[in-house]
């Protein structure tokens, strides 16, 4: 039985025989063990071809931007499954990478997707980028939809990650059409949707890249493969000084029971 589109059975990504390795098609051990970087290797398990030496750095600026941000649920998630299977790395990793979605470390993708949606439009109707920008935005309002990418509880003025990658794309000389629609984007939101909502690092990763030329499709893999670094990093302190279960505990004492009881029940959980 026949599911999906493709009809013939190949890859390009990794073949092998005994004596060699092939990446891409190029000597995994000639040409790369000890001669590129991860990032350089990632670009091109991706996208098909080594990244020139702005490629390079940009992704690895977005790399680093998003690898690590503290307690944030996913890291709970992961340090409190080590706590409950200290034998599972693996899973425990596998469980901080379910919980990043679409509030989570997740937008990049869909902040791209609306990236590209606005610049189709622009190009489609030959309007300028901020008419598709607004345009694009009224629809998302009236669908009630968030515009992914953008506001942040923490960083309200202003996301220090995000303003740092738009400016090495400038430096880089990368910046392009995804970078002025984000822009273009961040302007027109107080109006079109009422309130203020600042570009945050989702938005920035998607921008940069593409006008990169980091392919959309890939764009979720960005954070996924930035924060396992992190994950694991906050896994190895799980073991040497756990705070699993007294995250767990901290969780009981701060949701109070608000259902039925028997008379005369009180709680108490300590």
């Amino acid at each position: 039985m026949k599911i999906g589109k493709q009809s013939q059975p190949y890859q390009a990504i990794c073949t092998s025989n005994p004596e060699t390795i092939i990446v891409r098609g190029h000597d995994l051990v000639k040409d790369f063990v000890g001669s590129i970087s991860f990032t350089d290797y990632t670009w091109l398990l991706v996208a098909g071809s080594l990244p020139d030496e702005k490629q390079r750095r940009m992704l690895d600026a977005t790399l680093v931007a998003i690898a690590e941000h503290g307690l944030v649920p996913s890291v709970q998630a992961a340090r409190m499954t080590l706590a409950a299977s200290p034998e599972a790395v693996q899973g425990a990793v596998a469980a901080g990478l379910l919980g990043c979605g679409s509030v989570i470390l997740g937008a990049s993708e869909s902040a791209g997707a609306f990236f590209r949606d606005v610049r189709q439009e622009s190009e489609a109707n030959g309007s300028s980028t901020e008419a598709a920008a607004e345009k694009l935005l009224r629809r998302y309002r009236e669908d009630k939809k968030p515009v992914p990418g953008y506001g942040h509880p923490l960083h309200k003025g202003h996301d220090p990650r995000a303003e740092r990658l738009l400016e090495i794309a400038r430096d880089l000389g990368l910046a392009g059409i995804h970078c002025e629609i984000a822009k273009t984007v961040e302007k027109l939101i107080p109006d079109i949707i009422g309130k203020s909502l600042v570009m945050n690092v989702s938005s920035a990763i998607p921008c940069v890249l593409l006008d990169a030329g980091y392919p959309l499709l890939a764009l979720k893999g960005v954070p996924l493969l930035a924060r396992t670094a992190g994950l694991i990093g906050h896994l190895l302190e799980e073991q040497t000084r756990p705070i699993g279960f007294i995250m767990s505990h901290a969780a009981a004492g701060a949701i109070d029971y608000d259902g039925p009881a028997p008379e005369g029940f009180v709680a108490n959980e300590n």
